[in-house]
């Protein structure tokens, strides 16, 4: 049976883990032509206790992302977020988006019209205009969410007339890979569309963000792109849950 670590050893593993991934981030930058402060990363604290999240934040963390409303607003009170952004990065429900939209800065996992027009609504209520990036299911997998590649321009189009949204840039979770090859060439792709639709200059879509790549992952995702990273059990460790 392992043994539970006391909290501050535990503050004491986020830290050197945070200082490891710091410098892992910067090695797979400058492998893709970049440096350090091309690079964003969130600490993702799906099922991370406030005092774990808190003590992430003294480290230096400035940008969070929850998976889920609920479990955001329950921990929000707590949090010491004067200096650091929170973005949702979950599947969001258009029933809980007027609960969220007050509480974060940008939410990743837009995916339908649907959803777009209900963040553009609630947001208008509040006089807030949100940033938002589109998910894209890029290997067309049946048991994730996010939008098929081929729908993404009429998304685009349709959420380009949006007053109270901005697109800034796209989100993708690629499928599990065993070969490296094979999941750099699911980045690659979303790099390569990324940079297309930039290309393109339309109105209110701004392709800035470009956010994939997780604890497995974020190195390689890096050398293929991304320029936001999301990165939970290797910063906080396995999840409870």
């Amino acid at each position: 049976m392992t043994e539970k670590l006391s909290t501050a050893q535990r503050e004491q593993t986020i830290a050197d883990n945070l200082r490891f991934i710091e410098a892992r981030i910067g090695e797979a930058a400058e492998k893709s032509g970049r440096t350090r402060s091309d690079i964003r990363l969130m600490a993702v604290t799906k099922t991370v206790e406030p005092v774990f999240i808190n003590h992430a934040i003294a480290c230096g963390v400035d940008l969070i992302g929850e998976n889920k409303v609920q479990e955001f607003l329950g921990k929000q009170p707590y949090l010491k977020l004067d200096h650091v952004e929170a973005h949702l990065i979950g599947h969001l429900q258009t029933n809980k988006v007027r609960q969220i939209v007050p509480y974060v800065s940008m939410i990743q996992s837009v995916d339908s019209l649907k959803l777009a027009k209900e963040i553009d609504k609630q947001c208008e209520k509040i006089g807030k205009t949100m940033d938002c990036l589109i998910e894209v299911n890029i290997a067309g997998e049946e048991s994730k969410t996010g939008l098929p590649p081929e729908e993404l321009e009429g998304l685009l189009a349709e959420m380009a007339q949006m007053p109270h949204v901005r697109v800034r840039g796209l989100m993708t979770i690629p499928p599990i890979c065993d070969e490296n090859e094979k999941l750099c060439g699911y980045f690659q792709k979303m790099h390569a569309m990324f940079v297309d639709i930039g290309r393109k200059n339309i109105d209110n879509i701004s392709m800035q963000i470009l956010s994939m790549g997780m604890s497995s992952d974020y190195a390689l995702a890096i050398e293929c792109g991304a320029n936001l990273v999301r990165i939970g059990s290797s910063i906080f460790g396995p999840r409870l849950y």
